[in-house]
């Protein structure tokens, strides 16, 4: 079956813009209704929302496909397309009022992710990617960096809720600081992921992401020329995601081992 990538990427960009919206409009009104691996891991009222306008909205144009969402609103497909969607990444800055969230929707055919839309109403940036070397944020070309030297690298990184996994990379950070530029922090791995494809970002690492965290943006991250996939190799998963200038990527792994990461 036919399944244009310029029709999959308007669907995600249109769907993404709809629920951003929705978010913004209804930020003065948010509220915690339950918590998820731990009590500072949040669901708000407005992650719940917006997954159902994502749905909604996919659905009206392509009622066959299957969908993967965050907050439960999955269902299986028949047409080799599957959506795969986070409503809100970055709920805690969200709650806060912390500008760094976003609307994250990727696209998969017959597995392989081939679009992806990250819309952060609050940077004012929407960053889309899709297979044919398309990558851009709020219309224009980006790449990731040059950067080939880790000492000199800016890399972003994330933290689980549970506190025994935040003690173990705590301690991952502790190792691999005196060996980069600097670490950052932000809170939304979308936007971190799509900081390394603008090049705003030399790398970025995580364990503990889920695919809807990360499928919107490793398709812009490998159309912008940025590497990704897992700690020995291996695809990025759950486990460990890293995403990297290719410069960085394989001396970014290497200092992530030595720092005891496969140990946690």
């Amino acid at each position: 079956m036919n399944h244009p990538v310029e029709d999959l990427l308007e669907i995600a960009t249109r769907a993404a813009a709809a629920a951003a919206q929705f978010l913004v409009d209804g930020w003065a009104t948010r509220s915690v209704v339950s918590t998820k691996s731990s009590g500072t891991d949040v669901v708000t009222q407005m992650d719940r929302g917006s997954e159902a306008l994502l749905v909604e909205a996919i659905l009206a144009s392509r009622p066959d496909d299957a969908i993967l969402g965050e907050e439960g609103g999955s269902r299986e497909g028949t047409s080799g397309v599957r959506w795969v969607i986070d409503p809100l990444d970055g709920t805690v800055n969200y709650l806060y009022g912390f500008p760094v969230w976003a609307v994250s929707v990727a696209a998969e055919v017959d597995g392989e992710p081939v679009v992806g839309v990250v819309h952060a109403p609050a940077l004012g940036t929407v960053w889309r990617g899709a297979t044919g070397h398309l990558a851009e944020a709020n219309g224009t070309g980006i790449h990731a960096s040059g950067c080939d030297d880790l000492a000199m690298a800016l890399v972003g990184t994330g933290f689980g809720y549970e506190a025994a996994v935040r003690a173990a990379q705590g301690e991952v950070v502790a190792g691999l600081l005196p060996r980069v530029r600097d670490i950052r922090r932000a809170g939304a791995a979308a936007v971190d992921m799509c900081w390394v494809a603008q090049g705003v970002l030399d790398a970025y690492f995580e364990r503990g992401t889920h695919l809807w965290d990360r499928a919107a943006a490793m398709v812009i991250c490998r159309e912008a020329g940025a590497q990704v996939g897992g700690l020995t190799g291996g695809p990025a998963s759950d486990a460990m995601t890293v995403a990297a200038a290719p410069g960085v990527y394989p001396s970014l792994q290497k200092a992530l081992i030595e720092a005891g990461v496969g140990h946690e």
